[in-house]
């Protein structure tokens, strides 16, 4: 590409003509940039993007001018890009690097194209004026690098629109902002965020619009045209295989979980036999043995601008969570060589945090990847993994033991979702009883008046809401059978009743564990309760353990993974799909939809992939994603997804204006309730603050084509297989639009953070929240030798009923990583988004 050459006019002020070919790309599009003459005529422009080529009829006069002529008189203004230093030193040493510093010495690092808000009042057509230039690098720290560009602009140039940015660089570029400043007006700046690809992975150019947000029929004349090319280029086509420079988003089925050629397919989640929400598409083609699989790759496709940031010092990055599952973890399985080995005693658990593992691998990965398990190395010794004791153990060591915490969790724990109020007595199943047995349940009235001694009958319990369930029993009994026929595993479906004491804290009093109709054998089921007899006491531990198994499993695939990572995914490919980076909405909703897609996809490469960590290590085993599809079947549904709605959905609230929040909490001193509560408010307050602000009368959100193709599409595409359920909300209102906007940002805000950040402090000593049981009851259809093993060393049989050594550790170190907070993490009200 040439440079732009300065003429000198007869006046001697310096004029800008830009001597250049007849067209010029940015992004996917071509359309011409050298000042037209002569008549008036229809000419046709192809606008290339990745999803098609767009041909647009305009009419072409000789007063229709791009850049400025030697008849007017141009003001000098300067822009600068900041771009964020990637990488340590080692990141430095390439042949590549020595290219782009004589790049930079030369000043020919980026090619910067100033796009003007308005069309021209002087032209005859839809292009707006531009004007082109090279930024030459100035500065760096060891943040971010400055590079300046100078532009001659004329007065008639108007409002800066746009910036088009190419990177002649041969690595990618961080762009973090663009200011330009010397203009008539305030600088004008651009918050990129963003990766500019360089030029030998991808010959477009970038496209950024400035600070200032516009509905679709505010646009300006002048950026009309680049806000349609953008969304085509994040649209794409729907064909060929995702590369990393691309910015494509669109929607796929989970159906790249197993591995058919190896042997060990996965049935597809997404369609009427499992419906599941869409995921985003990386093309990889089939596999050879199942044509409806996808192959598996290394790494998985996410959007460019969707991976971690690679700033330099980061700790928490793709590489980090990498490093443990492909790294650690395979160590640890080494080093743990029996598989099936359990603790041999609770000493042996404690020696965990008191002696830790020596691992035979060097302790520096280690140490810089997982602080927080490596407390303590000595020198010339192997690596040692010494794992932190949870707060919880710290404070006191046997919690777990008591009924108490055991409720306290329930509410105030890693998964304050389930519990609900027992509205129906007596409590049945909605299951085929000709398949899984009789529908009723064994816990009684009588067993439910003997527990709570007395104090009022079931009837006055119920009308005082005074009755709380766990209820896991029609989700689970389903996949009993199949569970039950893997090695070392167990299940059962269960319920648990908790009453709800006077100073508003619960005390569990029965559990019901159920098995199924299996091979000819009638169903069985058993219902334990609280006792002072020995032996009865420790079933009654056995049946605890076995429930919060079923609850780390519900929490991990429902709660956590399903809720707020799966089905928030179609929420973010439909927004770059149809709402320009312009538009409000998706300025509101984008920090709030950071790191996502990479961790869901990371999430497919080793968590829920077939074998992954839940398989190996959680209750519902090799059936993990079927059990999070059979979920998404029967509870998810949009309306219910915002806290006030869960809330009263599960009887844990009632509306009462007079009440703070508006709700009457059912149980007072239920703290995730509390504190969301407040968050929640804070949320719809900003939320409702900003779309008054945008749109002035609901006919202006019924008109905003992006806002109802955004929602039409999360609808039909992203959340397919219920696009046709009556609960969706229709967006006409700007309470309907409030509504669903605060539900989007609580989602992976406040849900999120509720089930996430505390899984190494409520599960990182695992007897306390085991992940998965692999022992049956000891009183289920016993043989006299294993009842008398149980009487006589109970403790001994419930260690054996734990996670095996591996799974406890693996599960560990997994927890580690995902509850860690990030260096670059955001919080809500820090910081005001620029825009």
């Amino acid at each position: 590409m040439q440079m732009p050459q300065v003429h000198q006019p007869q006046s001697g002020l310096s004029l800008l003509i830009l001597n250049q070919p007849s067209f010029s790309t940015y992004g996917n599009t071509r359309v011409p940039i050298r000042p037209r003459t002569g008549t008036s005529r229809t000419t046709t422009t192809t606008r290339k993007f990745k999803g098609g080529i767009l041909r647009v009829n305009a009419k072409a006069s000789s007063n229709r001018t791009k850049f400025a002529t030697s008849t007017e008189q141009t003001v000098a203004i300067k822009a600068v890009v900041s771009v964020k230093v990637i990488g340590g030193a080692l990141s430095d040493i390439s042949l590549t690097r020595g290219l782009d510093d004589i790049t930079d010495l030369l000043g020919r690092s980026l090619i910067l194209q100033l796009v003007s808000s308005e069309v021209h009042p002087n032209q005859d057509g839809s292009e707006p004026q531009r004007v082109k230039g090279y930024a030459r690098k100035t500065g760096e720290d060891s943040d971010e690098a400055k590079y300046e560009c100078t532009f001659q602009v004329p007065p008639s140039f108007g409002e800066v629109g746009a910036v088009l940015v190419e990177n002649e660089h041969h690595k990618e570029m961080f762009v973090n902002n663009i200011v330009i400043d010397s203009f008539p007006n305030d600088p004008v700046t651009f918050t990129c965020e963003s990766w500019v690809c360089a030029k030998l992975d991808d010959t477009e150019a970038r496209i950024f619009f400035t600070n200032k947000s516009y509905l679709p029929s505010e646009t300006p004349s002048g950026l009309k045209n680049l806000r349609e090319i953008e969304l085509e280029n994040h649209r794409g086509n729907g064909e060929g295989e995702r590369k990393r420079p691309d910015r494509i988003y669109d929607y796929d089925k989970y159906n790249d979980l197993g591995e058919p050629d190896k042997g060990d397919g996965r049935p597809v989640l997404g369609g009427p036999d499992h419906p599941y929400p869409r995921r985003c598409r990386t093309g990889c083609g089939p596999t050879e043995t199942d044509p409806l699989s996808e192959k598996r790759t290394p790494a998985t496709y996410v959007p460019r601008d969707e991976s971690f940031s690679d700033v330099k010092g980061l700790t928490f990055s793709v590489k980090t969570v990498r490093s443990a599952f492909k790294a650690i973890i395979p160590i640890l399985q080494t080093t743990l060589v029996d598989p099936d080995l359990g603790f041999p005693h609770f000493g042996k658990i404690d020696s965990l945090f008191d002696d830790g593992i020596e691992i035979p691998e060097k302790q520096g990965i280690f140490k810089a990847l997982l602080p927080r398990l490596i407390k303590a190395v000595v020198e010339g010794r192997e690596a040692l993994v010494l794992f932190e004791p949870p707060e919880l153990i710290n404070r006191d060591k046997f919690s777990w033991f008591r009924d108490e915490e055991f409720s306290r969790q329930t509410l105030a724990g890693l998964n304050p979702y389930s519990i609900e109020l027992v509205k129906e007595w007596p409590l049945k199943s909605k299951l085929d009883p000709k398949v899984y047995g009789p529908s009723e349940s064994a816990i009684t009235t009588e067993i439910i008046e003997r527990e709570i001694k007395g104090f009022m009958t079931l009837e006055e319990a119920m009308e005082k809401k005074k009755l709380f369930i766990l209820d896991y029993h029609d989700l689970l009994l389903p996949y009993v059978q199949k569970v039950r026929e893997l090695e070392d595993s167990t299940l059962y479906g269960s319920r648990t009743l908790f009453f709800l004491n006077e100073d508003s804290t619960l005390r569990p009093i029965a559990i019901e564990l159920t098995r199924p109709v299996i091979d000819g054998n009638p169903q069985w089921k058993h219902v334990y309760t609280p006792s002072w007899d020995a032996t009865n006491s420790w079933l009654w531990k056995f049946a605890k353990s076995h429930v919060t198994a079923h609850d780390a499993g519900f929490h991990q695939l429902v709660s956590h993974w399903l809720r707020t990572h799966c089905c928030v995914e179609p929420y973010i490919i439909a927004a770059h799909r149809q709402l320009s980076a312009m538009h409000p909405i998706f300025r509101l909703l984008h920090p709030h939809f950071r790191y996502t897609m990479e961790i869901n996809a990371l999430a497919r490469e080793y968590l829920i992939n077939g074998n992954g960590i839940i398989e190996t290590c959680f209750a519902p085993g090799k059936y993990s994603s079927e059990l999070s599809s059979a979920a998404y079947d029967k509870l998810w549904r949009f309306d219910m997804e915002a806290l006030p709605a869960d809330l009263i959905r599960r009887g844990l609230a009632v509306e009462d204006p007079s009440a703070k929040h508006g709700l009457r909490l059912t149980i007072e001193d239920y703290p995730f309730a509390n504190d969301g509560l407040i968050l929640w408010d804070a949320i719809k307050s900003w939320v409702t603050d900003y779309v008054n602000h945008y749109y002035h009368d609901d006919k202006s959100i019924e008109n905003d084509t992006e806002l109802q193709a955004w929602w039409t599409e999360v609808r039909t595409k992203g959340h397919a297989d219920k696009k046709d359920e009556p609960w969706w909300p229709v967006l006409d209102t700007a309470d309907s639009l409030i509504q669903t906007l605060s539900t989007i940002i609580w989602v992976p805000s406040g849900h999120h953070a509720a089930v996430n950040f505390g899984q190494y402090h409520f599960a990182g000593y695992f007897p306390n929240r085991p992940t998965i049981v692999r022992t049956n009851m000891p009183n289920e259809d016993p043989s006299k030798e294993n009842f008398k093993n149980f009487l006589a060393k109970p403790e001994a049989a419930l260690l054996e009923c734990f996670p095996s050594q591996i799974q406890a550790t693996i599960v560990m170190v997994v927890l580690d990583v995902l509850s860690s907070h990030s260096p670059d993490e955001e919080y809500i009200g820090d910081t005001l988004e620029p825009s």
